[in-house]
């Protein structure tokens, strides 16, 4: 006779929540974590804190995305805004809706992710909510510190500033497409769209070197430099030539007949950081591909960027 799978409605509310928070390290930061109604604990200098919402059917598919990468992605994306201010992750809180026919393997496995990103971005889970709904979604909040420096804000580029990136891109975009036409390779880049690769550090790093303005491409490099022009009222011209497109996105590009730059320049959801620094003084693992000047705009190659520039949720 087969079994029945457990499912988040036969366990309840209250033990799934005794399930997800069950055994959670605390960081020196935490005071009181999961179990009273709010968490308490200290950060080093302002409080730096931020929202995301990823909505099933919009951020991602759970055909697509295995439930231990998407609470991976979740933390990631999360921190990633944080990173893009010079900040360190502390904590991280989880609201969390599911239908009530989802398979408690299911949770059990999304809180294993989160667990294992949030180890990895130095922060601690220190609590959040657990409700029915339709589609899966988390709300993801990540709470942080400056450690007595002050914020990298996106207003602060100057006519003579280079721009510089710090991780992946395009990556993302690549697997999209591949997972798009029913494909599960190359598998590189298919694991970057299902959970960014950030380099915690990077954005404090960045902030230590004075870098002016900093961003994280979540939409797009083109779209984010676009918000960071905005806010700095520069313009901002990439160099393409400075761009090292890896072999996969390469492959895929020849593949579906577009064109490598167009998913380095346009595809989000990689989180890397895009900053801009005085001249001499981007640090060593970040890559210099262009340059800030007295305008508005973002241009590529002193040139109008054709086509979109990223992701907007409500364009048509």
């Amino acid at each position: 006779m087969p079994v029945t799978p457990e499912t988040v409605g036969s366990v309840g509310e209250f033990p799934l929540i005794e399930r997800i928070t069950s055994g959670l390290a605390m960081g020196p930061a935490v005071s009181v974590g999961p179990g009273d109604d709010a968490a308490v604990f200290l950060v080093n200098g302002s409080a730096v804190t931020s929202v995301d919402v990823l909505v099933e059917g919009v951020h991602f598919r759970r055909d697509w995305v295995p439930a231990e990468r998407l609470g991976r992605r979740a933390v990631a994306v999360s921190c990633s805004d944080l990173e893009a201010m010079g900040a360190h992750q502390v904590a991280v809180l989880v609201g969390l809706s599911v239908p009530g026919d989802l398979e408690a393997s299911w949770v059990a496995d999304l809180a294993r992710g989160i667990r294992a990103e949030c180890e990895a971005a130095g922060a601690s889970l220190v609590g959040g909510d657990v409700t029915r709904s339709r589609d899966v979604t988390l709300a993801m909040t990540v709470v942080g510190e400056l450690r007595g420096r002050p914020p990298v804000l996106r207003s602060g580029a100057r006519p003579g500033d280079v721009v510089a990136v710090r991780g992946r891109l395009g990556w993302a975009a690549g697997g999209l497409q591949v997972l798009k036409r029913g494909f599960r390779s190359p598998r590189a880049l298919v694991e970057a769209y299902q959970c960014p690769v950030v380099t915690y550090g990077a954005g404090a790093e960045a902030a230590l070197a004075g870098a002016t303005a900093m961003v994280d491409v979540s939409d797009g490099l083109l779209a984010d430099l676009g918000h960071l022009a905005s806010a700095s009222e520069v313009a901002v011209d990439l160099d393409s030539g400075r761009f090292d497109i890896p072999d996969p996105v390469r492959a895929v590009a020849a593949a579906t007949g577009g064109d490598p730059l167009t998913y380095v320049l346009t595809g989000g959801e990689d989180h890397a950081l895009a900053a801009t620094f005085p001249f001499g003084r981007v640090p060593p693992e970040w890559l210099v591909v262009g340059k800030v000047a007295d305008g508005q705009g973002v241009t590529v190659d002193g040139e109008e960027w054709a086509g979109p520039k990223g992701w907007d949720h409500f364009a048509r």
